[in-house]
């Protein structure tokens, strides 16, 4: 039996793979010996709703300048003309958020008020992008370039000869709806403006941002308007505001506007601290600062193309979290009070539904002091304002999504060694969560549905039950909620088990394997259950009733934390695996895995969550899928979903898959390409599969890591020879398809070595990743 299946794979020829690696002399002309942020397009993912920007941004940046074309959420590829260079972005949203105090500069009379209408055509001919900066040609004949700092935006516009060369600030319009907004001129260069927002997916709010924006030079003539009537030489108004300069002789303007949350005095204190300086040295420090970041990892080998690809996606891994507080430590928090940060910096934008899955693994392993205090920042929202959050926007919590993400998020800081020092008050505010339920006076839902959760063992679904407050329901979802409080209950039992808690830890496991309750014997998947008990909706597994963003067979396998438990329920291993296969229509991958990916995989457009009853990789619940095979003792079939997924990452405006949802999409590409993988989500078990490079070098952090360095190596690696036949960890055999992060710490090498065909490595039942008790 296991011959047939070598000879049915060697006959299958060219994997997907064959597009991920080059031929050996492709290899040897292309080193990464330059720039490691020429190898960036920040256009990946402007196209085909993945809802990236391309506009200047430092790592982790609380401003992001971009453009904005009129798509709701800033930038989309195919549209050609600019309202406004704005602030605020997130990077792969699904919801309109941000896009506050577009600035566009323009010639002549201001007579529009709507940036809607006095929007500046522009080509893609002539406009670029890398880390850091911007530039495009308006149809104006005005140049335009961003920059920016952590708390800052600097433009620079390059004006025709002319005595009418304005600047409009909008104060009244953004990506979010609705806005107020009010704008004060208050001497010759100072611009400022108090800027009130809602949103996210639902009505959310209010949340302010504060801006002060300070010229190169004196204006000659300045205005504001409300509404649609605009006032020459007025000093404020609640719509926007114009500055003028004549630019006859010099035909350069520059403009630096720093931003706070918290209020003018911020604005204006984080002016002090990052501007004063000339457009040309910003740009050349956010360079720096983004070359820094992208030399953690180098590699060898592999395509041009798969190189930019990746560079661009561990470039996106680090846009957010964002930074809160502002150059003196103020942050304003989520009990609408201001509060300082002593000792770290306080982050926000928390996506965590997403970003528990991949992101938070690769910036603890890559960038682990900020990973630090975006876990302490966490905590510091449920200290500051009563609970911890679910899917937090600057101040405001959203309740965006469902479950219980921020326990997963939070327990792989505790087992990545983050939380040191703060334990106990994260596994207090963690084990309240995990307990309780909020007040209905306080704004967030947290695991809405936990008092049936723990009286009955599962979440019921209650697809008519009003939203008792803005965002989603876990009522609406109860069947992927029960199995993700399941998997955080999981991760909370192993840390309530580190720190002593021995009670606490038997009664989380117990509740870990509430995810029995919601599977159905009849069907053999998992289905949502009514306030009664009794199954409800379809029994068509294709059908996602009672799922979130997506179907009982997508869902199946989102239980890391006891994959043999689930197996049992499927039927057993074998029974597992042949629903694995159809689940990726394995047989069509292996004649054609880029087809099968673009044509069976991706089955409409971003948005198509529902009616699937294959891989879906363009969503955050398949995201671990690819590597069951792991645990059901055929790892090389992980090698070849992964790789064809892999095929999805292109270097052109359409190449992300689905959303990039604040870098998650971009930390799968990354961890997915060196060979480690968070394959259980809040524990520390890293899967690993083929490398798509013959070398990766990770410089790590001494603090948290103390070899410092780990290099991962496949010699030769190719569409041809993709298997793994052994791994060897500094230089020992090692047959276990995953290493902890224990074992990661002591490492300084981790080799592949390949071949043409699956070999009997990690086959064995014990080579599985563990079952968490």
């Amino acid at each position: 039996m296991r011959g047939t299946r070598r000879t049915r794979l060697c006959l299958a020829g060219v994997m997907a793979a064959s597009a991920l690696i080059a031929t050996p002399a492709a290899r040897a002309a292309e080193r990464t010996d330059g720039h490691l942020t020429d190898l960036v397009n920040p256009f990946i993912g402007t196209q085909n709703e993945g809802n990236t920007f391309p506009g200047a941004t430092v790592p982790f940046g609380m401003v992001q300048l971009s453009p904005d074309t009129g798509h709701n959420t800033g930038y989309d590829y195919t549209q050609n003309r600019i309202r406004g260079f704005s602030l605020v972005h997130l990077s792969g949203v699904g919801c309109r958020i941000g896009g506050d105090l577009p600035v566009l500069p323009t010639t002549g009379d201001v007579t529009q008020t709507d940036y809607a209408r006095y929007a500046a055509a522009f080509s893609h001919d002539d406009e670029e992008a890398g880390p850091g900066y911007y530039r495009v040609g308006l149809a104006s004949g005005i140049r335009a370039e961003l920059t920016a700092t952590a708390r800052t935006g600097v433009q620079r516009y390059t004006f025709p000869a002319t005595d009418k060369a304005n600047v409009l600030l909008n104060a009244a319009q953004s990506l979010h709806r609705p806005v107020s907004g009010s704008v004060r001129i208050l001497d010759d260069r100072t611009v400022r403006t108090e800027i009130t927002g809602h949103g996210f997916c639902r009505d959310t709010g209010p949340y302010t941002v504060y801006t002060v924006t300070r010229f190169s030079r004196p204006f000659t003539a300045y205005g504001t308007w409300d509404g649609g009537t605009v006032t020459p030489g007025a000093r404020s108004g609640s719509g926007g505001a114009y500055v003028r300069f004549d630019t006859t002789e010099d035909r350069t303007v520059e403009a630096t506007t720093a931003l706070s949350y918290v209020d003018a005095r911020g604005a204006a204190g984080n002016l002090r601290a990052e501007g004063g300086r000339s457009f040309d040295a910003v740009r050349h420090r956010a360079r720096e600062e983004w070359e820094r970041r992208l030399a953690a990892v180098r590699v060898r080998g592999g395509t041009p193309t798969l190189r930019r690809t990746f560079y661009s996606s561990l470039y996106r891994s680090y846009l957010a979290p964002n930074t809160g507080s502002d150059a003196d430590g103020r942050y304003f928090g989520w009990d609408r009070r201001t509060h300082r940060a002593r000792g770290f910096t306080y982050y926000q934008n928390w996506s965590l539904w997403d970003t528990y899955r991949t992101q938070a693994q690769l910036l603890a392993l890559l960038a682990p002091r900020e990973a630090r205090d975006m876990a302490r920042s966490v905590v510091a929202v449920d200290e500051d304002g009563g609970w911890l959050p679910k899917w937090g926007y600057g101040p405001v919590e959203t309740n965006v999504m469902s479950g219980d993400p921020v326990t997963p998020f939070l327990t792989t800081a505790y087992r990545m060694g983050l939380l040191k020092g703060f334990e106990g008050r994260a596994y207090r505010a963690l084990k309240k969560n995990a307990d309780g339920v909020p007040p209905a006076d306080y704004p967030g839902i947290g695991r809405e549905a936990n008092a049936e959760y723990l009286a009955h063992g599962f979440a019921p679904y209650v697809p008519d039950r009003p939203l008792a407050k803005m965002g989603d329901s876990d009522y609406h979802h109860g069947a992927s909620v029960t199995l993700e409080y399941a998997l955080a209950d999981a991760m909370l039992a192993q840390m309530a088990r580190g720190l002593g808690h021995a009670d606490d830890a038997a009664r989380y496991a117990a509740r870990s394997r509430n995810y029995r309750n919601v599977f159905d014997p009849a069907t053999g998947f998992f289905r949502a259950r009514d306030a009664g008990g009794a199954f409800t909706g379809p029994a068509d597994p294709a059908r996602g009733t009672g799922f979130h963003e997506g179907t009982p067979w997508q869902y199946q396998w989102l239980v890391p934390q006891d994959v043999p438990g689930m197996v049992g329920l499927i039927g057993g291993t074998r029974a597992a695996n042949a629903r694995l296969d159809a689940f990726f229509a394995y047989d069509r991958l292996l004649a054609d895995p880029r087809r099968t990916a673009r044509e069976v995989w991706v089955h409409g457009d971003p948005y198509a969550y529902y009616n699937a009853a294959v891989y879906n990789p363009m969503n955050e619940p398949d995201l671990i899928a690819p590597y069951t095979y792991l645990s059901t003792g055929q790892p090389w079939k992980t090698t070849d979903v992964v790789h064809a997924a892999l095929t999805l990452f292109t270097d052109s405006p359409t190449g992300m898959t689905g959303n990039d949802d604040l870098g998650t999409m971009s930390a799968w590409n990354v961890l997915s390409s060196i060979g480690l993988f968070p394959v259980q989500p809040g524990y520390d078990t890293w899967g690993l599969t083929t490398p798509v490079f013959e070398r990766v070098d990770l410089a790590l952090d001494r603090r948290y890591w103390p070899g410092g360095r780990l290099t991962v190596t496949a010699p030769g690696t190719s569409g041809a020879d993709r298997y793994v036949q052994a791994v060897r960890t500094d230089g020992t055999p090692h047959g276990r398809t995953y290493l902890t992060t224990r074992a990661l710490r002591s490492l300084r090498s981790v080799a592949f070595t390949v071949g043409p065909r699956p070999s009997e490595w990690g086959t064995s039942p014990e080579a599985a990743p563990p079952v968490l008790r």
